[in-house]
């Protein structure tokens, strides 16, 4: 009778507490929503550092030829000016290649036109437009940038590629990655376009997601591309990939493109070597060679360094 009586207790006691502990996971379940919540509801109310233009000063054009002027440019953060009264005229179709030590500017020169910034004086335009007088669609639309870290989305490569233009076509799809020379490996997947990349394109070699993002720039055909370190993370064969790729993506396009290994550099029309925030030497590659001046030191250490 006690054995029955105790047996029952215990029975009694394990559905009292499953409920309770049920309730507990929920509990968190719940606290850990509410702090996600108050994270989001921060970067919703978060003011943009690029404001949209007004309305009426709003320019949207059906194509950019990509004519790019630095005019008078400054910028700096706080105190301390990383950019001084800088001007340039890139012309339509010149591929500029922008070099010099870490720190020295070329990044930021690079995320003024892709308007990541505002200057603080002077102004960046495309075609004779203040490039604060793009809306934003309108701007990415104009001008792509290519990262070391390009972010790819869980999902097919097909929709990965698709990002840089949503209503694009498998046709067209597999003839961006056929150009940049992402289409064997993409099909040599189990399911080529439809293969899923995973997190981040875990699924792919850093040099395969280079490719992909390629693609994804060609696709969305702007009139002035980035790259910003594009081949910086990764292997010899995979840069060549690249260099050959980024010969076709280039064609037609102004392009900068900022790159420590002066192999990719070596595509360029034109260098500009900058230097503590100014523009030291600006030639064509074979010029400057000729001068013996910081490119010519640089071409020169690099080739030492493949000695």
């Amino acid at each position: 009778m006690q054995l029955g009586v105790l047996v029952s207790f215990v029975l009694f006691v394990g559905r009292l507490f499953h409920p309770i502990q049920e309730l507990s996971q929920v509990y968190n379940v719940f606290q850990a929503a509410a702090a996600a919540l108050e994270k989001l509801s921060g970067l919703l109310e978060e003011q943009p550092s690029v404001p949209e233009p007004e309305p009426e000063r709003a320019v949207t054009r059906p194509s950019w030829a990509g004519r790019i002027d630095f005019e008078n440019l400054t910028f700096g953060y706080r105190d301390r000016n990383i950019l001084e009264n800088m001007t340039l005229e890139i012309p339509a179709g010149q591929t500029v290649a922008l070099v010099g030590p870490t720190g020295a500017g070329k990044s930021t020169t690079a995320r003024l036109v892709a308007r990541f910034y505002d200057p603080n004086e002077g102004s960046v335009k495309i075609d004779g437009v203040d490039l604060r007088d793009l809306p934003s669609a309108e701007l990415r639309k104009a001008i792509v940038m290519v990262t070391q870290e390009n972010f790819l989305f869980s999902g097919t490569v097909a929709d990965n590629i698709s990002f840089g233009k949503p209503d694009a076509t498998p046709e067209e799809i597999e003839r961006a990655a056929v150009i940049v020379g992402a289409h064997p490996f993409i099909a040599a997947l189990p399911e080529g376009y439809d293969s899923d990349i995973r997190k981040r394109g875990g699924r792919l070699s850093a040099g395969q997601q280079q490719l992909v993002a390629l693609a994804r720039a060609f696709i969305a055909d702007p009139a002035v591309i980035i790259f910003d370190e594009a081949t910086s993370s990764i292997d010899m064969p995979s840069e060549r990939l690249i260099q050959k790729a980024l010969e076709v993506v280039l064609q037609d396009r102004t392009a900068f493109i900022i790159a420590h290994r002066l192999a990719t550099v070596e595509i360029a029309d034109r260098v500009l070597v900058i230097d503590d925030g100014k523009v030291v030497e600006d030639g064509s590659p074979d010029e400057l060679l000729r001068q013996s001046g910081r490119w010519a030191r640089l071409h020169e250490a690099w080739e030492e360094s493949l000695a």
